[in-house]
């Protein structure tokens, strides 16, 4: 009945956990990590496929999503901390990682650095899974209608054109592999696709299957590529169009956002931020994609632990944690220096100041120079090469639960409709569109502003200066005092960029947007080692190790 025994050792398995799945993905909203189990008690052959089993094998492929970004030294960190609003400086406590995180502010990262290799494996490994059900219902190895058929494939192969937009963006020129490995001759290599080849599959994947995407925004589409989320999918890829093809589409990136602004499903601004990221974030009307999470069923240890990344580890007693954090990461000043005092995304996103056990007890900061005095989280941070517990603002954008375990429970808003209003403002003012860009940029920040709502107004003017709010530069010592560099740099559309930074923060995604405005390579912040002459950092390496298993590929310019 079935083509070959792999694919029927998946079936048995995918079935025999279906209706544990499909609660948690289609009820719970969550996705789930399988773990590879042997099931010999199931006759496939007296088997009636159910269509919520069906659901099961086709849901199976989307997990990686979160594997990729979230994982420890996935796409999150390399989209952040190689750019200028995150630092990992080293800690009384460690966190110097044989200066894998010191190399990535730095920008010195090499073709054998974790992140390097993690996001092209984990990304390859998402696309792989598409591949096999797409291969395996394309083979009529399970009974579907034509129907489900149809809609079952084009949503999979938009998954799979989500996991090659990472690709595109880290690496620029990758392979292309439409078939899993069962369906592929025994030591197959791919070939090498030039950076505009991969966008353009990307592109033509997503508008050549918009058609047989559901457009409802609900329960049975929450996580799932619906078309609001393929066509958010669509203007992210038309808004970085300059970078990847060297050709702009703005035009094209408007349309799309004009689309989702048009939706009537329910799709809107929340009135308050936070509502995005608190823990039970999944009935959010802004989010467009969210990437669902569920402690129980997760088992990779760093599911979601940004909150363990940057809390001190006394933090444990503030949230009543069942485990105590590492308290590595946190916010580089200047970047917490470029935000008005009244916005309260700084006051709301970060965590600062004087900590409290949950019972309201001051707490000490337990480690290192200042183990003795209290944890009062200040804006600096000294060097990359030396912190104290206290330096640097840490994150809160995500709500942490009281209790929580070192995975957080939030969904994870990959695309939420800010961005949407967002990207279509940046497209206005790039087309010479400067106070229509204004009103949607003032749209978003409202909610921002609520004890000033007058500062929440910007206008077109506002939006064209080509001086930035964050004061680039770096910081030197000279007989051992810090002595600050002032870049006094400018560039096209600074303002806007800042303006990215406010509203987008912590989100994983800083990295494509400076890239984009021309500056990752040409900035400083803190300090003083980027190679402002290599543009070529905007792309990572090849991993080695790829490039020693597959002779078809050549490493990007510059490695």
């Amino acid at each position: 009945m079935y083509k070959n025994d792999t694919i029927m050792k998946k079936i048995i398995y995918n079935v025999s956990l279906g209706i544990i799945f499909l609660l948690a993905v289609m009820l719970n909203n969550s996705c789930t990590e399988l773990i590879d189990e042997s099931f010999t008690d199931i006759n496939v052959d007296e088997y009636v496929y159910s269509e919520d089993d069906i659901l099961v094998i086709v849901n199976s492929a989307y997990g990686d999503w979160r594997k990729i970004l979230l994982l420890w030294n996935g796409l999150w960190r390399t989209q952040e901390v190689g750019a200028d609003e995150i630092i990992i400086p080293a800690r009384p406590n460690g966190w110097v990682d044989a200066g894998e995180f010191k190399r990535m502010h730095l920008h010195t990262w090499n073709a054998t650095d974790p992140q390097v290799i993690n996001n092209w494996t984990r990304t390859y490994e998402g696309i792989e899974n598409c591949n096999r059900v797409i291969d395996e219902v394309e083979a009529d190895e399970y009974p579907m209608e034509e129907a489900d058929k149809i809609s079952a494939i084009a949503q999979l192969k938009v998954l799979r054109a989500s996991y090659y937009y990472i690709l595109c963006d880290i690496y620029g020129n990758v392979p292309i592999v439409e078939h899993s490995a069962n369906f592929l001759p025994e030591g197959y290599l791919p070939e090498q696709n030039t950076r505009e080849e991969v966008f353009n599959f990307i592109i033509n994947e997503i508008k050549n299957n918009l058609p047989y995407l559901s457009r409802k925004n609900d329960i049975s589409t929450y996580g799932k590529w619906n078309i609001w989320a393929a066509r958010t999918l669509l203007a992210k890829m038309y808004l970085n169009a300059e970078v990847y093809t060297g050709t702009p589409a703005w035009e094209e990136c408007m349309e799309q956002c004009d689309s989702v602004m048009a939706n009537n499903v329910g799709i809107i601004l929340e009135n308050d931020q936070k509502a995005v990221f608190e823990t039970e974030n999944e009935d959010s009307k802004e989010i467009i994609y969210g990437i669902s999470i569920k402690a129980d069923l997760m088992t990779d240890w760093n599911t979601f632990d940004i909150h363990f990344q940057t809390l001190q580890p006394v933090q444990q007693a503030t949230y009543d944690l069942t485990l105590s954090p590492w308290g590595g990461m946190c916010a580089i000043p200047q970047f917490i220096n470029s935000f008005d005092p009244d916005d309260n995304r700084l006051t709301r996103n970060f965590i600062i100041g004087q900590q409290y056990s949950s019972d309201g007890t001051p707490l000490l900061a337990g480690l290192g120079a200042y183990a003795d005095s209290l944890l009062i989280y200040v804006n600096d941070v000294p060097n990359i090469d030396y912190s104290e517990a206290v330096h640097g603002y840490r994150f809160g954008k995500f709500e942490i639960a009281m209790g929580s375990t070192n995975i957080l429970e939030n969904d994870y808003p990959l695309f939420r409709y800010a961005d949407v209003l967002m990207m279509k403002a940046e497209c206005l003012l790039r087309t010479g569109n400067s106070d229509a860009a204004a009103e949607l940029v003032t749209q978003v920040r409202r909610r921002a502003f609520t004890s000033n709502p007058e500062k929440a107004i910007v206008t077109g003017a506002d939006l064209l200066s080509r001086t930035p709010v964050y004061d680039y530069g770096f910081k030197e010592t000279r007989d051992g005092v810090y002595n600050f560099i002032d870049q006094n740099i400018e560039f096209e559309y600074a303002r806007f960029l800042d303006e990215l930074g406010w509203e987008f923060n912590q989100e994983g995604r800083r990295r494509q947007d400076m890239i984009r405005f021309g500056v990752f390579h040409l900035v400083d912040y803190l300090s003083h080692d980027h190679n402002v002459s290599a543009e070529f950092k905007t792309l990572l390496p090849i991993p080695d190790s790829e490039l020693n298993k597959n002779p078809n590929l050549s490493q990007n310019p510059g490695y």
